[in-house]
């Protein structure tokens, strides 16, 4: 498999949503994209399962933003992902930044982060999880 295609006008936040707002992008970011936010210079940036802190995602960006805008970001609960994913599947961060993608698409030395469960063919459950160790 590869990453998700997403459509940034296909995202949204489920009812149950729990988004976040006080940030700024110190990264050029589209909505739809895993985000994590560094703790250096207190902004959102993009996610990526390259290394232990650019993995440990926080959720999924509602909003596109440039650096320095405000971005709001979903932490838990249903999103509409805009891309096709497979119910009862697991989506984590890849090592695309800001990508999403399944396990097995992950490597050996790569940073596993979950980002939820496929709950149908369009909405991930959100309740990003960290394992804290690289792929054997």
């Amino acid at each position: 498999m590869a990453d998700l295609t997403i459509t940034a006008a296909n995202v949204a936040a489920g009812a149950n949503a729990a988004p976040v707002n006080q940030y700024l992008a110190g990264a050029a970011i589209t909505q739809g994209q895993a985000v994590y936010v560094d703790s250096t210079t207190n902004t959102v940036k993009l996610a990526d399962a390259d290394a232990l802190d650019t993995s440990a995602a926080k959720g999924v960006a509602l909003n596109a933003a440039s650096i320095g805008q405000p971005i709001t970001y979903q932490r838990y609960g249903n999103i509409t992902i805009g891309a096709t994913v497979v119910p009862g599947k697991a989506y984590y961060v890849s090592t695309t930044p800001g990508a999403i993608c399944l396990e097995s698409d992950l490597s050996t030395g790569d940073f596993p982060h979950l980002l939820g469960f496929a709950t149908s063919t369009t909405v991930i459950a959100l309740d990003p999880k960290a394992c804290g160790v690289a792929k054997a």
